[in-house]
């Protein structure tokens, strides 16, 4: 039977008295207030050239970010997001390649052969993608940045660092962000594969690290057209600090430093002979697996002067080619007074993009943020850019090339 007008404003009244209906309006108005409230447009430090070439062909770097409702705070973006986001099917071609020294290197590909855009397989320009500390090919970071570069035509090659992609070690040997030299072996070996595909590379978090000191150590003869780094670690020993204060220690740090040594204890047998597992293998936090296991095993004399060798932001100057880096305010994992701001307003092939809010390769927006994300959307639109507009860009960037496109 229908209801009156007097008797449905009745019902919605009573309704309304409701204390269930009262605190769950309280909790929503909040999330909106908040939601709101937390939305900026994040901070873009470069050149006006490069600035130009963004805003016209990467206009993310422009959007207002607003992140997940019940979801703000650096900690949470970076806890939530490993549980949370989806895990976009990708096929992998893997091949293992030899390394000067006798180790081998697993790269895991997506040629992606129906490629409407790109046909011609040896001119279909391909992304370089670096995974995290412990990261490989499976992580959902990685997943949706394949899936961002598949869907605009390009091919992607994943570079796992040495014995965490699954293979054996040959040598007892494995990774560190300082030493490029896998790296250099990988791009080389991509570039002779594909001479007429231009190559992009990007890397999270170690990953980014790692490109980036490789891109200071190559200078003009990185072969890249572009690079892209995404919660960085600019000061390794200001990110230790960080990561030892009691909440982010007890978050955090246990956990990566419990996985360094599980990742390693695979390997066990081949590297007992060059280092102490039982020592390691105690260790409780990130320096103190650098400092047992890192700096040993990459011949440095301490812990601290592998942390400045590793940390990027001495090295910056050294780089050439256009570079794009993504920072959260609030990462636990990099806190923002290390973020290289000063250094990046003279460099003219630096842009740093900084949000108010996202965490450590966070960067959740929307009510239930388990597909596409901010920094998804960055990554797909700046390797378009990149790829489409390579005389702009360089141009912007202190290249030769007019700005014409």
């Amino acid at each position: 039977m229908l209801l009156s007008h007097s008797e449905l404003w009745k019902e919605c009244l009573e309704f309304l008295s409701k204390p269930c209906t009262v605190v769950l309006g309280a909790i929503t108005a909040a999330l909106y207030y908040f939601w709101g409230r937390e939305g900026q447009t994040p901070v873009l430090v470069c050149s006006d050239a490069f600035r130009h070439f963004l805003q016209k062909h990467c206009p993310v770097v422009d959007e207002c970010f607003s992140p997940t409702p019940w979801c703000w705070g650096g900690r949470l973006q970076t806890l939530v997001r490993v549980f949370i986001k989806s895990s976009p099917k990708v096929a992998y071609r893997n091949e293992l390649i030899r390394t000067p020294d006798g180790g081998q290197i697993s790269l895991d590909w997506v040629d992606n052969g129906v490629s409407d855009a790109y046909p011609e397989a040896p001119s279909r320009p391909t992304v370089l993608i670096l995974p995290g500390l412990t990261g490989n090919s499976q992580q959902t970071y990685v997943l949706h940045a394949v899936s961002q570069a598949v869907r605009r035509g390009y091919r992607c090659v994943v570079f796992n660092n040495r014995g965490f992609g699954g293979e054996e070690l040959l040598t007892p040997v494995t990774f560190c962000a300082a030493n490029t030299a896998d790296l250099e072996t990988v791009v080389l070996h991509v570039k002779q594969l594909l001479p007429q595909a231009p190559l992009l590379g990007t890397g999270v978090s170690l990953g980014g690290m790692l490109l980036l000191n490789y891109l200071a150590r190559m200078g003009r003869e990185a072969g890249l057209v572009a690079g892209l780094a995404m919660s960085v670690s600019w000061d390794t020993l200001q990110s230790c600090a960080s990561l030892e204060q009691p909440i982010n220690r007890l978050l955090f740090n246990r956990h990566l430093a419990a996985n360094l040594c599980r990742s390693i204890s695979r390997h066990r047998k081949i590297l007992e002979p060059v280092i102490d597992m039982e020592h390691v293998m105690k260790s409780r936090t990130i320096r103190e697996f650098d400092e047992r296991y890192t700096s040993v095993m990459f011949g440095y004399k301490s812990c601290l002067e592998y942390y400045h060798d590793a940390s990027p932001v001495h090295k910056l100057p050294k780089t050439t080619v256009p570079i794009l880096c993504l920072n959260a305010a609030d990462d636990p994992f990099s806190p923002k007074h290390a973020i290289p701001v000063a250094v990046a307003q003279r460099l003219p092939n630096v842009a740093l993009l900084v949000t108010s809010h996202g965490g450590h390769i966070g960067f959740l927006e929307g009510l239930f943020p388990r597909g596409e994300g901010y920094m998804d959307r960055l990554f797909g639109q700046f390797i378009q850019a990149a790829f489409e507009h390579p005389g702009a860009l360089k141009g912007a960037c202190g290249g030769q090339e007019e700005l014409a496109d």
